[in-house]
């Protein structure tokens, strides 16, 4: 053999070697990994960049070694991962039920973060089936082994929760943020099988009996409040999912539940697909006058999108659009009054006609969450509502009543003084106003009296000052820092940003994306904050104490141009009723429904409160508020130091509570450091003129008995509809609305006023007989901002002091201690609605009535 064939050979032989050598340390690697060993995270610093495309990493693939993305490191570590795959046992016992074409189906891979730019449509069945499937066989095998033991039946119950809450948390949120008919579709069709499932946990005797022993017992007195907070819910829930109920009952209860799914999702859907149906073509800019540079452009920009190629915001054509920025700019700006009544008639009307109308879906959601509550022994839907809620019907109403006879008298001088100034400009309608003049006037009146004019401030609001000036305020109150961990986990859309937040010693303990900008053909309107993972001490893996919390905030702002950065808008109220009707609509049923929604109807006995809540707050007229409130919400699911997973963070607490740190994130919008610490021209630099800042100050309480007013009508109406309305009785919903109204509006609504049909936020969330949440929770928010002002809010000692008892109160506390104990330790008292009054300018009425 001549020496090149030897040399050849020996190459050939040893390339064999290394290739049998790295098969043999691959399968090694492989049977060496515990199920619960997954990838980690070094608590020493935020890991840097990472491959912008996940890898599906199925635990049972012999490629799981190629997914990779670091070596291990010796250090101690924590875990963020979402611990989706089944234990051993559990995989074992379902491998046969796991049909091989799911293998790589990233709904079912394991990760450190979710693979969103991995999940597409056709995930959606085939991964929800398998994971039901090995779920069941989990529940199968937790029912014939439980114990009325912590490790022997709440610790695997939030494991198997937890699978389910992650995937189909990753799967809703890909609808909200790209949707498709194509998603849409896939997740309609597998609904009913997780409710079917949901159901199922939610009514399982052997799981109800085992906590009533732990309640009975006697080491009841030496469990963890968190614990005992743990076992009271979960009773609750199990009694509220019908596990009480005889066979035919519990039969008629699972059957009721799932029409009311079908009913909720198609209310849904026709709103949606009403808003979208309406377009108005404008090739005349006469038509349009008034109208800012920034809604003109979006206009053209949405008639370019519908064919109109050369539409451009100075020559047109533009298309009117019910979205929220192109409502609010024709109602708050459009010179042109018919044109004004032509978009708020439609808008009034959305899904209330033809194919799309909601009124007997409304009818029969009304009738069959009577049903529910008839059959677990309530007298209507609002006690059921109650049950898992700070307040009580009698409570709520007391309050809705204090706060309306408080508002009364200041919405009728509000519209005095409207049409005073209305009929001083000339307006041929001054005396007779009606609802598609009320936003328009009150923003010029707010212009009159405060010389500001929101699209000059634009400049001074860019979204990354103020994003920097967010996180300044939360290291000086909360001692935290965040910082930028782009790439380091996937993201469903170029724009998104990912953000580690580290504490004093600079460990991370939390992650968090942000998804700031408007994407109308994919993402749907509002804000909100969900939570992706929550800290959990049961699945921590790694050797780590407890998995760190995941969340990300959505929010649609306008998107940058070329160079331009994003401009927000500052205001906190919209200066009409009619304005703030929509920011509330829009908020509340298009952002935290959608996290209630996602938990509640799991059944999964995890309170996530408001999500809104958990929501949720949007409006394209007070952008820079919105994201304060966002991140409030997003600080309480990460600053939680709960380690029981199933009350850590936003989780178990009540749903009237969990706005609390949103709202009071708000307030310091109009602290004046921190504004101004936000407030710069994004060319020049230039800070925001201290008498522009007085006049927004001033302009703070501009029409506050209007707007208290309108939302005392939606939570009065949402009351009286779940707990005194008679479905196929002789009033009708619109006749309890008009009756409603009487009392809590000063310019009544139109007789053909269908606002019901767009009321998502209670018929298609979470929200059924709980939208006086909101007026409860900005009593708890308002209250615990005045500590703030009690101490002084230059002085900057005792901020920082009054700060760090709320992180440890208010923000770490989560669900494990009742949100009255929680409020009290923060305050040293219960909670006052003096200083909502005084926020809001409306103390000294209220002293007169």
């Amino acid at each position: 053999m001549n020496p090149t064939s030897k040399k050849a050979n020996l190459r050939n032989s040893t390339l064999l070697k290394l290739l049998l050598l790295t098969i043999l340390m691959a399968s090694s690697f492989i049977l060496s990994r515990s199920l619960f060993s997954p990838l980690t995270l070094s608590l020493r610093r935020c890991p840097r960049r990472l491959p912008r495309k996940s890898l599906p990493c199925p635990l049972w693939s012999p490629a799981f070694s190629t997914c990779l993305h670091r070596p291990r490191r010796r250090t101690t570590t924590t875990t963020i991962s979402a611990s989706l795959r089944p234990s051993r046992a559990s995989h074992m016992a379902s491998s046969a039920a796991v049909d091989v074409d799911v293998s790589s189906n990233p709904l079912l891979s394991d990760f450190d973060f979710p693979p969103f730019d991995s999940v597409s449509a056709d995930h959606v069945r085939p991964g929800v089936r398998a994971l039901l499937n090995q779920l069941e066989s989990d529940l199968d095998e937790l029912e014939k082994t439980v114990e009325p033991k912590w490790e022997k039946l709440v610790e695997p119950l939030e494991k198997m929760v937890d699978r389910l809450t992650v995937a189909w948390g990753m799967v809703n949120h890909l609808k909200s943020v790209q949707d498709s008919p194509e998603l849409r579709a896939a997740i309609e069709e597998v609904q009913p099988e997780k409710v079917k499932f949901d159901l199922r946990l939610g009514q399982s005797k052997p799981l109800y009996q085992a906590f009533k022993a732990i309640r009975e017992s006697s080491d009841w007195p030496n469990l963890s409040q968190p614990r005992k907070r743990i076992v009271e819910n979960q009773l609750k829930e199990a009694v509220l999912s019908g596990v009480s109920l005889e066979d035919d009952k519990r039969d008629q209860f699972n059957k009721v539940q799932q029409e009311l799914k079908k009913l909720t999702e198609k209310f849904e859907e026709n709103v949606l697909d009403a808003t979208k149906k309406f377009e108005k073509l404008v090739t005349d800019k006469k038509e349009i006058e008034g109208l800012p540079a920034t809604a003109l452009g979006l206009a053209a920009q949405t008639a370019a999108s519908k064919g109109h190629e050369n539409a451009n915001a100075e020559d047109g054509p533009w298309i009117i659009t019910l979205d929220g920025p192109s409502y609010m700019s024709v109602m708050q700006h459009a010179k042109n009054r018919s044109l004004r009544e032509e978009v708020y008639r439609a808008y009034l009307t959305r899904a209330s006609s033809g194919d799309l109308d909601n009124t007997e879906i409304i009818n029969q959601i009304l009738k069959l969450r009577l049903e529910t509550a008839n059959l677990l022994g309530y007298k209507n839907y609002a006690e059921v509502s109650m049950a898992m809620k700070m307040a009580t019907v009698d409570k709520a109403e007391e309050l809705l009543e204090k706060l309306r006879v408080a508002s009364w008298d200041p919405a009728v001088q509000d519209m005095e003084e409207l049409k005073s100034f209305a009929k001083q400009q000339g307006a041929a309608e001054a005396d007779n106003l009606t609802h598609w003049d009320t936003t328009f006037w009150s923003e010029r009146l707010r212009e009159s009296k405060y010389d500001i004019n929101e699209e000059e401030l634009r400049p001074y609001f860019s979204l990354p000052k103020v994003m920097d000036g967010l996180f300044s305020l939360a290291k000086k109150l909360f001692g935290i820092e965040i910082e930028f961990a782009d790439g380091l986990s996937p993201v469903w859309n170029k724009d998104v940003r990912f953000y580690c937040v580290k504490d004093s010693s600079g460990a991370p303990i939390a992650y968090f994306y942000f998804d700031p900008y408007s994407r109308p053909s994919e993402k749907r309107g509002g804000a909100w904050m969900d939570e992706v993972v929550s800290r959990s001490r049961v699945l921590s893996r790694g050797g780590s104490p407890v998995r760190l919390p995941v969340a990300h905030m959505v929010c649609n702002q306008t998107p940058p141009v070329g160079e331009k950065p994003s401009l927000m808008t500052f205001r906190e109220r919209s200066g009409s009723p009619e304005l703030e009707k929509w920011i509330r609509e829009e908020a509340l049923s298009q952002g935290w429904r959608r996290n209630e929604t996602r938990l509640r109807d799991t059944n999964q006995r995890i309170r996530l409160g408001d999500a809104r809540r958990t929501g949720w707050k949007w409006s394209s007229r007070d952008q820079v508020e919105t994201v304060f409130h966002e991140f409030g919400h997003a600080l309480q699911h990460m600053l939680t130091r709960e380690d029981e997973g199933l009350v850590a963070g936003i989780r178990g607490i009540e749903w009237d509570a969990v706005e609390l740190p949103s709202q009071f994130m708000e307030n310091w919008c109009y602290h004046r450091d921190t504004l101004m610490g936000i407030a710069k021209h994004y060319e020049t630099g230039e800070i925001l003129h201290e008498d522009v800042y007085k006049k927004l100050l001033a302009a703070r309480t501009f029409r506050a008995g209007s707007l208290s007013l309108r939302q005392l009508r939606f939570a009065t109406l949402d009351l009286e509809l779940h707990s005194r309305y008679v479905p196929g009785g002789a009033e009708s919903i619109y006749d309890v609305d008009q009756r409603v109204s009487k009392r809590t509006q000063v310019l009544p609504p139109l007789p053909e006023d269908r606002f019901l049909c767009g009321f998502s936020h209670i018929f298609a969330g979470g929200y059924a007989a709980g939208y006086y949440s909101y007026k409860w929770a900005e009593v708890l928010s308002a209250d615990a901002f005045s500590a703030f002002e009690d101490v002084g809010l230059d002085n900057d000692k005792a901020v920082i002091e009054t700060g760090r008892r709320f992180r440890e109160t208010i923000l770490a506390l989560g669900g494990g201690k009742a949100p009255l104990e929680v409020f009290v330790e923060f305050r040293g008292r219960e909670p006052s609605p003096e200083p909502l009054l005084r926020h809001n300018g409306l103390l000294a009425a209220t002293a007169s009535a």
